[in-house]
């Protein structure tokens, strides 16, 4: 039996797009995902001064690339006491997400950890609109490594903290407990002071400064796989060569008013993006 041409023309149409409604959908989400972290980003509860950090941190891009959306679970490791992406992943997934801030045992005798710690919680207590919903738990190698309940996370966030883990000799123990907190299939995401990978690694990490292959094994070693890595924080300028390491740069200054202004030019570190996944299958140990 013939068929009707304009019959057999619908069918192809609608065949066509019900082929695309996948692609629409994930796009349609990464649109909302961008529209809600732009919102959070310009939102009045953020300072200038944190505001000002944008040009050197990407907050939007990064947040992109690690492919944060507001349905998720996300831990961020080690907010320190300023909160800097906790002001931005906070208003993101307090209503359809859930926020862990895995940060300094409050039990510890360093006062710059219980300092840290009570400044950020004095932060959250001063504007629970935004922060009521960020649960705190506690991340102090090597005894205190529950993050939040296995496998319970979408993301682990981690901005300029692995110099500090290795000073300690507790990078591997901490890559660990951020595996455990990841479902599988789940994402880690890392951003670090970049070192020259023409100089040996210190395995203190002193400066600051940590190779991007140290980054890169310490993770595999904790059963990760890099799934990719951008140059979204990378800064030329940054030689990383600097007599109080990555602290001379902004916005620390530790030189005060030494060169201020060649600093200044520099402006902050240049930095890694990796993104890592927690096999499906995980590690056989």
């Amino acid at each position: 039996m013939k068929q009707n041409p304009i019959v057999v023309l619908c069918i192809a149409v609608v065949g066509a797009l019900l082929s695309a409604a996948p692609v629409f959908s994930v796009e349609r989400s990464e649109i909302t995902a961008a529209i809600v972290v732009k919102e959070a980003i310009a939102g009045d509860h953020r300072s200038p001064a944190h505001k000002a950090r944008d040009v050197y941190r990407h907050p939007q891009e990064t947040l992109a690339f690690f492919d944060v959306k507001e349905d998720m679970t996300v831990v961020e490791i080690w907010p320190g006491g300023a909160g800097w992406y906790t002001e931005i992943l906070a208003p993101v997934l307090k209503e359809n997400g859930k926020l862990y801030a895995a940060h300094f045992s409050p039990e510890s005798t360093v006062p710059f950890f219980t300092k840290s710690l009570k400044q950020f919680k004095e932060k959250l207590s001063a504007n629970p609109e935004i922060y009521g919903s960020v649960t705190l738990t506690v991340l102090q190698p090597p005894d205190a490594l529950d993050i939040t309940p296995e496998g319970a996370a979408d993301r682990v966030l981690t901005f300029r903290n692995v110099h500090n883990w290795m000073r300690d000799g507790q990078a591997l123990a901490v890559f660990k407990a951020m595996y455990r907190a990841l479902k599988p299939g789940g994402i880690l995401g890392v951003v670090e002071h970049r070192g020259d990978p023409g100089q040996p690694q210190d395995t203190k990490a002193e400066s600051g400064y940590v190779r991007e292959d140290t980054v890169i094994e310490l993770a595999e070693q904790a059963g990760f796989k890099l799934l990719d890595k951008s140059e979204i924080n990378a800064n030329p300028k940054d030689g990383r060569n600097h007599p109080k390491g990555v602290w001379t740069l902004p916005p620390r200054l530790r030189l005060n008013d030494q060169d201020r202004e060649k600093y200044l030019a520099i402006g902050e570190s240049d930095r890694m993006t990796l993104k890592f996944v927690k096999p499906a299958e995980p590690k056989q140990t």
